[in-house]
């Protein structure tokens, strides 16, 4: 197949783990037969650094003539000025809202043999494999705000078509997996969490009455999240609550350099990208773990490519890799990014058979002058 994908690299080890995303595209390219086209745009302090926007036009235009986008990371200590007018995050925010990628999906299933690098209990930690699916685009990020002297105010505001659109995609995912959906929600409290319980509770009653529902309050959503982690399958939840508690799942799997996010519509390029932030502190030295980033091309692949089986095959080198300690120093390992990388790639092509390589990857300046709209 062919596939066009703009590449994002943005600020801190964004540059590094996004190397290591190309080589893999490259190396898919070559083994398999597929034509990755790929093209890199700048976003988030380099790109204010370099046109004074967050989200320059052409970085949107790029992904919105791709067919999938990869993300490294934004933002750092230079431009953490909450006063300022343009900060890095605002590029992220802007993309998703203008590529109407309101879902984000954060898989976490720890591998048995990271579970000493979890502050959990070993015994808690078997079994887990569950997934968070984050309502992207509302909420109190893109509510009215105030900011005065001595007053701030943030307003949350939800509808029911926002609820319903990504309620229904965790509950179409849900029904892939193990059949259970939890609702995250603070309906004791906001009124919005209250809408977010009723329309829940219709849509599933109405659309997946084969789904067991659960519904928690954040709090004890994230009490559960520690003491019983492997009791949940899917969790669906507003903005706010999922972008904190992802990074507390995060730690059940001992690296926040090991996950991989997806956000998706319902057309055009879905986004992928590790969860880790730019750690500034790491770049530059080879030390990152590039794990997280080849794990959200594996996601790319999967859900915007229909690419499985090649999905798969990435997802199982990481975890060979992981399984033999081949690994970088945050799990344990001696390895820098570039070889944690190559391992990854080497247990590909010892896979798959170097004798069947075919296509390369070509880069490109400009996107083709098409849209590809995709089902995510």
């Amino acid at each position: 197949m062919q596939a066009t994908i703009t590449l994002l690299p943005g600020d801190g080890i964004g540059p590094e783990v996004m190397a290591e995303a190309e080589l893999l595209l490259d190396q898919l390219a070559r083994l398999t037969g597929h034509e990755f086209q790929t093209h890199r745009r700048l976003i988030g302090g380099a790109a204010i650094d370099a046109v004074g926007q967050a989200l320059p036009g052409n970085s949107l235009a790029a992904c919105r003539q791709s067919d999938a986008v990869l993300l490294g990371a934004v933002g750092g200590p230079k431009w953490d000025d909450p006063d300022a007018s343009i900060r890095p995050e605002q590029g992220l925010l802007q993309l998703r809202q203008q590529l109407g990628l309101y879902a984000n999906l954060r898989p976490v299933c720890p591998h048995p043999a990271l579970y000493g690098h979890s502050p959990i209990r070993a015994d808690r930690l078997a079994g887990v494999d569950l997934v968070v699916v984050r309502e992207l685009t509302g909420g109190l990020y893109f509510g009215r705000k105030i900011a005065l002297a001595d007053m701030a105010e943030d307003v949350c505001r939800y509808t029911r078509e926002e609820i319903e659109r990504v309620v229904r995609q965790a509950g179409q995912l849900a029904r892939r997996r193990r059949r259970r959906l939890t609702l995250v929600d603070k309906a004791n409290v906001l009124a919005t969490s209250r809408l977010w319980r009723r329309v829940t509770q219709e849509l599933v009653q109405r659309e997946f009455p084969d789904l067991t529902l659960e519904i928690l309050l954040v709090d004890a959503a994230a009490m559960h999240l520690l003491s019983r982690p492997a009791d949940f399958d899917v969790i669906v939840t507003e903005n706010l609550f999922g972008d904190i508690l992802t990074d507390e799942a995060a730690m059940l799997a001992g690296s926040m350099g090991l996950l991989p996010s997806a956000s998706l519509g319902d057309s055009g390029p879905g986004l992928y990208e590790p969860i880790h932030g730019s750690a500034p502190d790491l770049a530059g030295r080879d030390c990152a773990n590039p794990f997280a980033m080849l794990l959200s091309v594996a996601m790319m692949l999967e859900h915007s490519l229909g690419l499985v089986e090649e999905a798969r095959l990435v997802e199982k080198a990481v975890h060979d890799c992981i399984e033999a300690g081949e690994t970088t120093v945050d799990l344990g390992g001696v390895l820098g990014t570039r070889e944690a990388s190559a391992a990854v790639r080497a247990r590909i092509s010892n896979k798959i058979g170097v004798g069947e390589q075919k296509g390369p990857v070509r880069s490109a300046v400009e996107a083709p002058a098409r849209s590809v709209a995709l089902s995510s």
